[in-house]
């Protein structure tokens, strides 16, 4: 989700209560609609709990501009430790931006680490104003039908709350790197430009992704906290993240897929490329011939991954979530397979992931 690009300031994105208004009265409203309620559910006044708990570490994020290209904005929260956390393409481009608390206190802060991969920044503050005391990033997995609370600067609409719930976990996104941002949340809480880099809460205040998308009214997502929590640290004291590298293209195995390389059931991804000198280059083969089921074209041989370590890997997320959540460069896998029908392991050791050239 790009930041709203505006040469105006805060103060001029409140002036759009009238056109919301205009929206709500012809039936298009942005503000999430109540479920039904039932007494193990919170009432309003949890909500507005956790909304005075928490919104206090949430910051507006401005990038200033230039006679060329007009400034923007995003969201972004403060940690315990005193950093701000937002995304990379909020503050792509720029070391420094300006940071708005919900007391009306500015900021200058300072981009002290960025990483497009994990599309993931961090902001250093001096002097962080008393209303913000920190939030906490998860340990805990999301669990589908969590609820859940977005906390941001929506079109610019400062300190607002959405609310909805978990809809799915362990989601790739795609990526202008070329590689996808793994095990990302799916929410149904509205989110909207401008929500960018903003938290992601439970009900217990705990930050359990930072807000990335919005792909529709009920589609958003949000990075997971478990990725966060080893890529912030990084960006905090060293400026960058070193993510693992493998070095494959793989394909889900299907049943036509399963049939067509006798596998006893469909299940795991099917390598289809190798990348010259990567770390899978001479361990693991890709799949090089095609054969023809139910009139569809279907790779045949190559290696069909089905585990690394004690971790199954059913689908490509899977593969994409085990690899940045529980390895890191220099470390030796071993990899479970299927070769020419018979079950095998190999070992490998990971890689650095190569830098790109992303937009």
């Amino acid at each position: 989700m790009s930041p709203d690009r505006s040469p105006c300031g805060r103060r001029r994105f409140l002036e759009v209560g009238s056109g919301i208004a205009a929206l709500v009265a012809t039936g298009h409203s942005a503000v999430a609609s109540n479920a039904t309620q039932d007494e193990d559910q919170p009432d309003e006044a949890d909500y507005a709990s956790i909304y005075e708990e928490s919104i206090g570490d949430v910051v507006l994020v401005t990038v200033p501009g230039d006679e060329g290209t007009p400034g923007g904005l995003g969201s972004g929260f403060v940690l315990e430790e005193g950093d701000v956390v937002t995304n990379h393409h909020v503050v792509a481009g720029t070391d420094e931006v300006e940071l708005q608390f919900t007391d009306e206190a500015w900021r200058t802060g300072e981009v002290v680490g960025s990483d497009v991969h994990s599309d993931l920044a961090v902001v250093s503050v001096d002097d962080v104003p008393d209303v913000a005391t920190g939030l906490t990033l998860s340990d805990d997995d999301p669990v589908v039908g969590q609820e859940v609370l977005a906390l941001g600067n929506p079109l610019g609409l400062d300190a607002s709350i959405s609310q909805g719930i978990v809809s799915g976990i362990d989601r790739s996104l795609p990526s202008p790197t070329g590689f996808a941002i793994p095990a990302a949340i799916q929410t149904d809480a509205p989110v909207n430009p401008g929500n960018s880099g903003g938290p992601l809460i439970s009900l217990e205040g705990d930050v359990l992704g930072v807000v990335f998308a919005g792909a529709g009214q009920t589609i958003g997502f949000a990075i997971a906290a478990r990725l966060a929590n080893r890529v912030v640290p990084a960006l905090a004291s060293e400026g960058e993240y070193e993510h693992p590298y493998i070095g494959v293209g793989v394909d889900p195995v299907g049943p036509q897929v399963a049939e067509a390389n006798d596998l006893e059931e469909a299940g795991g991804v099917q390598v289809t490329e190798v990348v010259p000198n990567a770390p899978a280059d001479g361990v693991l083969e890709p799949a090089a011939e095609t054969t023809t089921i139910d009139g569809e074209l279907v790779r045949t041989g190559g290696d069909v991954i089905l585990a690394i370590g004690d971790r199954e890997i059913p689908n490509q997320d899977l593969l994409s979530s085990t690899l940045a959540l529980e390895t890191s460069p220099g470390e030796t896998i071993e990899i479970e397979i299927v070769r020419d029908g018979e079950p095998g392991t190999v070992e490998l050791t990971l890689a650095s992931r190569p830098d790109v050239d992303a937009p």
